[in-house]
């Protein structure tokens, strides 16, 4: 590598990266750099992971060759103003800001910066994320292929034009809450049906982490696995004669349909 990976922001999804790039050797470990505002977060990083860690972001992309721009979306012009004197001319720039389009971080460095665009979930902390990434008007494939080496070491990674980055933040950004949602229902039922609560903890976990892997495994699309374990007239039919009933799928749908409507406000300002 000729240059250093930089990461502005040392939060949950930083780490996250960082400890993938780290597992898959994917990147020297001495031109490794993160950045953090906090000075606890910067030392736990150091301590960690043993990389360099600073607290100034103009430092620390002197001699980036990937910037990886991890902080929230709220403070990111104000970053970008304080990079955009120090950062080298041919460093990609990979932002996992949620909401931002590549064309405003573009103009926010000049103009001519090349930039990819990614959505990741909360999942990659665990290596099991799943991202899409788009390019800005300066990045080229080879800039795409950069980017998914350094978001393919926590998870899968998809390439999305960026009018779908909406789409994507409702469905995969978060989506890990539509699961989630879905065990505190379970869950609850279990309580009203009297299981201990240790018990169906472990039950449901298993049982949605087993279905995950069925339907990867298996390749067949959803309808068709509920359909084989529905048996006419059993409990699985009960249940979803219920949620039918209630329209629940439809409600389903129209929650993401208005997550999306919402990051796109987000990303309009």
């Amino acid at each position: 590598m000729k240059g250093d990976l930089v990461f502005i922001g040392a939060g949950n999804m930083a780490e996250a990266l960082l400890q993938g790039v780290l597992r898959g050797g994917r990147w020297p470990k001495a031109r490794l750099v993160l950045t953090d505002i906090a000075a606890e977060r910067r030392a736990y990083m150091a301590r960690t992971f043993g990389v360099r860690v600073l607290a100034d972001n103009a430092a620390a992309v002197c001699g980036a060759q990937l910037v990886v721009l991890a902080v929230k979306p709220q403070v990111l012009l104000a970053v970008l103003a304080d990079l955009r004197p120090a950062l080298p001319p041919d460093a990609l720039v990979l932002s996992i800001a949620a909401g931002v389009p590549t064309a405003k971080i573009e103009a926010a460095l000049g103009g001519v910066a090349r930039v990819v665009r990614a959505m990741p979930n909360a999942p990659a902390l665990v290596g099991c994320g799943a991202a899409a990434i788009c390019a800005g008007r300066h990045a080229a494939a080879r800039d795409l292929g950069a980017a998914e080496q350094v978001l393919g070491a926590a998870g899968l990674v998809v390439r999305v034009p960026e009018q779908d980055m909406d789409a994507v933040t409702a469905l995969s950004g978060s989506g890990p809450a539509y699961v989630f949602y879905l065990m505190e229902a379970m869950l609850e039922a279990a309580r009203r049906m009297g299981l201990a609560e240790a018990t169906a903890q472990q039950l449901v976990y298993a049982t949605v982490k087993g279905s995950a892997e069925l339907i990867m495994q298996d390749g067949l699309p959803p309808q068709e696995l509920r359909r084989r374990v529905t048996s006419a007239g059993g409990t699985t039919a009960a249940a979803i004669a219920v949620t039918d009933r209630r329209q629940v799928m439809a409600a389903l749908v129209e929650a993401i349909l208005a997550a999306q409507r919402r990051a796109g406000e987000l990303a309009r300002g």
